[in-house]
């Protein structure tokens, strides 16, 4: 049985190994010993600009790859000592070369599928919306379902939800059932309201809601645990289709330079992930959550802690506690704004929650849990604090997946419980467009409250949450370090009191959200004997301006030491 820290001795392991025992001071230090005793590197990276986001070791100019792992890194006099005949060399034009970000929340397959579904996320107003639906439906044969869509109504003035009736006349052969771009509620057409059998009679669940017209009858959004009528009738994907949509994820990840992602969602795709594995076209080391409530199946296989290779792990469980600020079910203790009789909604897991972690976690497992409101996250921590003390101190590395809306005496708790901080920056420039509708500005202190969890010990780990934010992680550097939102509204930022620098943001995109995965010590950094997983990026964005750093682009992706995305 592996533990959390061990990894998989391959024959490259074992080489590596020995070299580092052989010549732990050529590689530490630059002697020439190596090339000296016969051995030469698979790969050199030469006249590079490297940040190694490794405190021993900040910079560098050159490294050398074998058998998918650093063998040395440093200046270049000593890592050209190692080129042989069969060395392949890679000239980086001094650009700048980082590790491969690691995207610590994502929702993986579901990318794939959305890069090929209607893209509803920018339509600016209510005709733009329905006209992208109608030429989408066009190409579609009758009965094929119109899913993914990802809208957002805070685009359009007024900000209305959208309703059946904006969609019945261009979808009448087709049933429709698209997600706001948060996944908290969705929208129906009549077709597939009538195939779910929702109607003015269908009752509201616990963690749920429909939404109704003055008459009450349903206006075709549906609202988090009430999702599931419509998601129930909706045919499973082959798999064939959802090979499809796993293959455009990962060559869609390595174009922005994403080498690892935590799927927060995997579930029962797994193994999706395991054929891309055999077949050799996977680009993306994946960390792969189960639901929280998957504990029983896990507890009773014996399995203990994650599992797995460097490739793809599985391990860790996802909750939920809420939904989401754009939809108005995320949980606070005081009501929206603009919705005076709501707090929010809880999820329907939370009545259990408490002995579902506590449960998961005798067993071993990390466990995740989606909290976007104050109340929420405030719960949250409340249970991981309540677990650690019926289980046992040890490194169990919690995490609040979003942690968005928290009040100022629970940001230092954090750090305080070990808990880590899996959070996404593209979210602040997105949401602080509409936020200040919902909530007053002394809830708003605490939201995305960077600068104040690192200052107070906590560990970030970033993500993009895509699709329902776009997966470029350049665009999460720009946010955390700028601020400023989509709509130019804020140029010295959003909140700007919780910026971080473009350094500590990319250390949470890399070593942050390795950690968050308890593989700091194979990835996250450029070191000897991690991982060969790095991006050559177009510009330096550690030296420009950071508001151009949302221009910088990829140059290069490089995982297991091959090349697997090059900018044409």
């Amino acid at each position: 049985m592996l533990h959390r820290t061990d990894i998989s001795f391959s024959r490259s392991a074992l080489v590596l190994l020995v070299i580092a025992a052989m010549n732990a001071s050529v590689f530490a230090q630059g002697s020439g010993a190596a090339a000296s005793r016969g051995f030469k590197a698979e790969m050199v990276v030469l006249n590079a600009n490297i940040h190694t986001m490794d405190p021993k070791q900040p910079r560098a100019r050159a490294m050398a790859i074998s058998d998918g792992k650093i063998v040395a890194i440093g200046g270049e006099g000593e890592v050209r000592e190692l080129i042989g005949p069969n060395t392949r060399q890679m000239d980086a034009g001094g650009r700048l070369i980082i590790p491969g970000f690691n995207d610590a929340h994502v929702h993986f397959l579901e990318t794939g599928q959305q890069l090929s579904s209607v893209d509803l996320r920018d339509a600016k107003t209510p005709q733009e919306f329905t006209e992208r639906i109608k030429n989408f439906a066009a190409k579609l044969p009758k009965g094929r379902w119109i899913l993914g869509g990802k809208w957002d109504h805070e685009n359009w003035t007024p900000n209305n939800l959208p309703t059946a009736a904006m969609i019945d006349a261009v979808t009448p052969d087709n049933p429709v059932f698209i997600d706001r771009l948060d996944g908290h509620m969705a929208l129906a057409n009549s077709l597939a309201m009538r195939l779910a059998g929702v109607n003015k009679d269908t009752k509201d669940v616990e963690g749920g809601e429909i939404v109704r017209d003055a008459n009450g009858n349903p206006t075709g959004v549906l609202k988090d645990a009430a999702m599931a009528y419509v998601n129930k009738v909706i045919p499973a994907p082959s798999w064939e289709e959802r090979l499809e949509a796993a293959q455009a994820a990962t060559e869609h990840a390595a174009s922005l330079g994403v080498t690892s992602v935590t799927d927060v969602s995997a579930g029962t795709d797994v193994g999706v992930y395991q054929e891309l594995l055999r077949r050799g076209t996977l680009k993306t080391r994946i960390y792969g959550c189960s639901p929280v409530s998957d504990y029983r199946r896990w507890e009773r296989t014996g399995v203990r802690f994650a599992f797995g290779d460097p490739w793809l792990r599985v391990g860790c469980l996802k909750g939920y506690s809420d939904g989401s600020l754009g939809s108005t079910t995320a949980w606070f203790f005081q009501t929206y704004l603009d919705a005076p009789t709501s707090f929010g909604l809880a999820s329907d897991e939370m009545a259990t929650m408490p002995e579902t972690v506590q449960k998961a976690d005798a067993a071993g497992l990390q466990i995740n849990i989606h909290a976007i409101g104050d109340r929420a996250n405030a719960e949250v921590l409340d249970i991981f604090a309540k677990t650690e003390q019926t289980n046992g101190v040890r490194d169990r590395r919690f995490r609040i997946e979003h942690a968005q809306h928290l009040r100022l005496d629970d940001i230092k708790r954090f750090g305080g419980q070990k808990v880590v901080a899996s959070m996404q920056p593209f979210h602040i420039i997105d949401d602080g467009r509409w936020a200040w509708k919902r909530l007053d500005g002394e809830r708003l202190k605490g939201t995305y409250a960077f600068r104040t969890i690192l200052d107070t010990g906590g560990v970030l780990a970033f993500g993009s949450d895509s699709p329902v934010a776009p997966l470029n992680p350049i665009w999460g550097v720009y946010a955390a370090a700028t601020r400023r939102t989509l709509d130019d509204k804020n140029p010295n930022g959003w909140i700007p009191e919780q910026k971080i620098s473009v350094e500590e943001t990319v250390r949470a995109f890399t070593w942050g959200s390795a950690y968050g995965e308890f593989q700091e010590h194979i990835k996250g950094t450029l070191a000897v004997g991690k991982l060969a997983d790095f991006v050559v990026l177009s510009e330096d964005i550690f030296t420009i301006d950071p508001v151009k750093i949302w221009n910088v682009k990829v140059a290069k992706t490089v995982v297991n030491g091959k090349l697997v995305y090059e900018a044409k």
